[in-house]
């Protein structure tokens, strides 16, 4: 497994990290949700994503058990907030930042999370309200750093641009060869702050692994055969072509000793401004063979074959 510095900050984390979105908590098992952490420790992954939305606070408490009686330094926890958790309680306020952290860390089971992130930006509450709580919870201890997903560039830039508070250090984008938005604005702003991208969804949500055929039924243990994970799934991404494309970079991967997923998420790391590929593993054995991408340079010719096979797409 190989580390990238995470922004600003002086955190180090894994290239690929563990997710936590549809899968614990929710779509998987208690005891595979277990075990998929385990197989992240032993693969030398060491950043785990999570928020306090994913399965209404039970993604966080399954992995408050599943960290507990692991050295607290020896990984990266990091939480969000935004969405809602009751009738009431929504948002970026004051009030949610300093109550839904505290829940938060009540789930899992530690005194401070390392990365605490807008889920989304909160056009309802004045960003300087937003950023000075943000600001008081981390230097009260009980968050090391502070980050946001799926923000606009111009919300990066206004944040960036308040006095006195503390500073952005990542950005948690969907990102993958069938989405590559980010590349536009945001990457670009952010590599100009020395905020790093701590990218979701790499594999897009599973059909970058070739598990798919067209005109063919979803293998029964797949996300887009599961009723509580296919709804996410986006159906433009299981056409015929999209999944051509993905057979031919099947093939591409086959010949530099890669699987398809492997070769996906070396695309994504390719960035140096991407510091880890979020992965929602559901079985043990998928969290070895993703965290095996780590490390691998694609060659220039793959990367341009692969980049052309899904321009259309993307």
């Amino acid at each position: 497994m190989k580390y990238r510095k995470l922004g600003s900050s002086e955190l180090s984390v894994s290239e690929i990290a563990l997710g936590s979105w549809l899968t614990y908590g929710g779509g998987v098992e208690k005891t595979q949700a277990l075990a998929c952490v385990r197989a992240a420790f032993n693969a030398g992954i060491n950043f785990i994503d999570t928020a306090n939305v994913y399965g209404h606070g039970a993604a966080e408490s399954v992995l408050g058990e599943a960290l507990a009686g692991i050295p607290r330094n020896s990984f990266v926890l990091a939480t969000k907030l935004f969405f809602p958790m009751s009738s009431e309680d929504r948002g970026l306020s004051r009030a949610q930042v300093h109550k839904q952290l505290d829940a938060s860390l009540a789930r899992l089971r530690t005194d401070y999370v390392d990365l605490y992130q807008c889920h989304r930006f909160d056009p309802d509450t004045p960003l300087e309200e937003t950023m000075e709580a943000l600001s008081e919870v981390v230097r009260a201890g009980k968050v090391r750093y502070i980050g946001f997903s799926e923000w606009p560039a111009d919300k990066i830039s206004a944040a960036l641009a308040i006095p006195r508070v503390e500073r952005l250090v990542s950005s948690q984008p969907q990102y993958s060869l069938l989405w590559r938005q980010p590349e536009k604005e945001v990457m670009p702003l952010c590599r100009d702050h020395g905020i790093s991208q701590i990218v979701w969804s790499p594999l897009g949500q599973g059909v970058l692994t070739g598990k798919y055929r067209f005109g063919q039924p979803a293998p029964a243990d797949s996300r887009a055969a599961s009723r509580s994970m296919g709804g996410f799934v986006r159906q433009s991404w299981l056409t015929r072509p999209v999944l051509e494309a993905v057979q031919r970079l099947d093939g591409i991967a086959r010949r530099h000793g890669l699987t398809a997923a492997q070769a996906a998420l070396a695309w994504v790391l390719r960035e140096p401004i991407v510091a880890s590929a979020i992965i929602g593993a559901t079985r043990p054995e998928q969290v070895a063979e993703n965290a095996a991408a780590s490390g691998v340079k694609l060659d220039p010719a793959a990367l341009e074959d692969i980049g052309r096979t899904f321009a259309p797409f993307a």
